[in-house]
């Protein structure tokens, strides 16, 4: 069923969160007893205690904040369910029904509700996919999840296709404590489009694409603070799509990593960062560059990356082994760099362990590939997110970082028109000057024309 998104679709009615012993109840028999087409619309600012995941049941369903806003009056649903032995609630919001396609999740936030505590067996913050097509998430904050990823579109038996995701503002997620990481956006599904998202304090990886063919991945923005994040945007995943990444594009990406966190003096270059905080590898692609020799000799093929760029602190910018007919062109660095970082405890006594560089390539089991020319190749390019940050030193560089932007991509698009609207006057101006100019010459010429005859 087609859609169309416009501030009248909105009621004046949305379903209160209290009384709250009765909310989770209340929501999912509402999306149960409504059919397709229903929107479940939730009351701007209000947060939701939620016991158990709120379950879509039927095609082109929605969940939003009653208006459409974006920022802090989206409305909040709070994983509060209990939890015991590893195993709990750890999902607000699950999309992956047999009947699922065309549903839409916009203009809410999710609160995981970690809050700092070790990670949990379970899904993510949002489960969305499984044998579905064309649903869509937008405007959406998604954060803190209990699990290991903020927002899942999940392949279900590789038939989902076709999901949008677009606008959201997502992290942070998880912790950069050892084995306590999570994704900001884990994508495995078909011919879909991630775009537009602004991604904070991720700390496993900003984008994971588990090959999700045809998949065009662009203009993100990829950023950390104060966690380590392991990989900005990764293509090493072998399952569940065997390693197939054909027609997966990666393009005009934004990744910030670490900057200092101290006040620049006169003439210096770089300080410190108080919590040492680097992103590993910029984008990652290749099995063996995430996972060692787990996949054997099994690799990621047919992937395009271009002109994503990449500015702060890294160990590695880009880092690619195990690849096969892959695109990597016109990616960049901008603003202030620098690569640093060294062996950590779990790299392994045998590898050569390279040191932090922009582009690295290892040509083991590679083959077929169209790379830019300032790649340097390795001896060994494995399991590079063994390598840890240096332990405090003027090693990271002075720079900005997104933070200063709006948490709400609506905002942030609004302040994009607003440049662009100011450079179009401007142009304008310049224009309409020039043409005066050439009018003014047009009449002393025909004036002076006219005092000769």
């Amino acid at each position: 069923m087609m859609r169309q998104w416009f501030d009248s679709r909105a009621t004046s009615s949305c379903e209160p969160p209290d009384p709250a012993n009765t909310i989770t109840d209340r929501l999912n028999t509402l999306l149960n007893s409504s059919g397709p087409g229903y929107i479940l619309r939730l009351c701007p600012a209000m947060q939701y205690r939620i016991q158990a995941p709120i379950s879509f049941a039927a095609p082109d369903q929605e969940i939003s904040t009653l208006g459409y806003p974006t920022g802090d009056e989206r409305a909040t649903l709070v994983v509060s369910g209990p939890f015991a032995d590893g195993m709990s609630h750890t999902t607000a919001i699950d999309a992956t029904c047999s009947t699922c396609s065309g549903i839409v999740i916009r203009n809410l936030q999710v609160d995981g509700t970690r809050n700092g505590a070790p990670p949990l067996s379970g899904g993510a913050n949002i489960e969305m996919g499984g044998d579905n097509s064309g649903q869509v998430v937008e405007y959406v904050h998604s954060f803190d999840p209990r699990s290991w990823s903020c927002l899942h579109v999940a392949e279900g038996a590789l038939k989902c296709n076709n999901a949008t995701v677009q606008n959201n503002d997502i992290g942070p997620c998880g912790s950069d404590a050892f084995q306590q990481w999570a994704d900001g956006i884990s994508v495995s599904c078909r011919s879909s489009v991630v775009r537009n998202n602004l991604i904070q304090g991720p700390t496993d990886g900003g984008i994971v694409i588990f090959g999700s063919p045809g998949t065009q991945v662009y203009n993100n923005t990829i950023w950390i603070l104060n966690q380590t994040l392991l990989g900005g945007i990764n293509l090493v995943d072998f399952d569940p799509f065997q390693g197939d990444y054909t027609g997966t594009v990666v393009r005009d990406n934004l990744i910030t990593g670490g900057f200092s966190t101290s006040p620049g003096q006169s003439g210096q270059a770089k300080g410190i960062n108080s919590q040492n905080a680097i992103i590993k590898i910029g984008i990652a692609i290749g099995p063996r560059t995430w996972f060692g020799d787990h996949y054997g000799t099994n690799v990621s093929r047919s992937g395009t990356v271009i002109n994503n760029m990449l500015t702060g602190a890294f160990s590695y910018g880009i880092a690619i082994t195990s690849a096969k007919n892959f695109t990597v062109q016109g990616n960049s660095l901008i603003g202030n760099t620098s690569f640093i970082g060294s062996r950590g405890p779990n790299c392994s006594e045998s590898d050569d362990v390279p040191n932090p560089a922009p582009f690295v390539l290892d040509t083991n089991m590679t083959s077929d590939l169209s790379l830019q020319s300032n790649f340097q190749t390795v001896q060994n390019g494995a399991s590079l997110t063994c390598v840890l940050p240096p332990e405090g030193g003027d090693y990271w560089p002075f720079g900005g970082n997104p933070s200063s932007l709006s948490s709400s991509p609506g905002s942030g698009n609004e302040g994009l028109l607003g440049i662009a609207l100011a450079l179009s006057i401007i142009l304008g101006l310049i224009a309409i000057a020039i043409v005066c100019w050439f009018l003014r010459i047009r009449a002393l010429h025909r004036r002076g024309r006219a005092s000769t005859s």
